[in-house]
């Protein structure tokens, strides 16, 4: 919408700039709640192609309206609504099939093969380090550097090289196994 369709919507909606935008604001909210409970995922699209299409309407339509002019909005977003409806939607994309259970037990193997190569020491910090979540997980960190008494970025990057070097052994382990 260009700024003189703009204008001229604010004016049909009020006489006084401030107020006008107030309502433009309080409807186009409106509108989107009312999108997303129809189950619109594109809410706030829709919100504005609807703004969009009546601000195209010409001016003697919106001089000689009578009534609320947010129920001419809400009646011209549920037109939009159905023509979004009736769009085409992308099919998305299939979900993968679980990997098949024996091979599940084999990265399992090859995990557990793999870090039982590693000393005990690098063993228990790459298991601690991906253990918690969240906020828990950046304390744990912390605690960990503390303990070790280095930096977090150090524990970080050491944890990174221990994880490197396990994947690259679960992968050799997992390929020579199913050869």
């Amino acid at each position: 919408m260009d700024q003189e369709s703009f204008d001229r919507l604010l004016r049909w909606l009020g006489p006084d700039r401030e107020p006008a935008e107030k309502k433009y604001l309080d409807i186009r909210l409106r509108l989107i709640r009312i999108l997303v409970r129809w189950g619109c995922y594109e809410a706030e699209d829709l919100a504005d192609e609807t703004f969009d299409r009546v601000a195209k309407k010409p001016s003697e339509f919106q001089e000689t309206f009578v009534g609320n002019p947010a129920v001419y909005f809400y009646a011209v977003a549920k037109k939009v609504f159905l023509e979004w409806l009736r769009r085409p939607r992308p099919n998305p994309s299939p979900v993968p099939a679980p990997d098949p259970p024996d091979l599940l037990e084999l990265y399992d193997n090859c995990l557990t093969t793999c870090l039982d190569r590693r000393s005990p020491a690098d063993r228990q910090l790459i298991l601690d380090y991906f253990k918690e979540e969240g906020r828990t997980k950046i304390e744990a960190h912390n605690s960990m550097a503390e303990k070790l008494r280095i930096s977090v970025k150090a524990l970080r990057t050491r944890a990174h090289r221990i994880k490197r070097t396990v994947k690259e052994c679960v992968l050799k382990c997992i390929g020579s196994e199913k050869d």
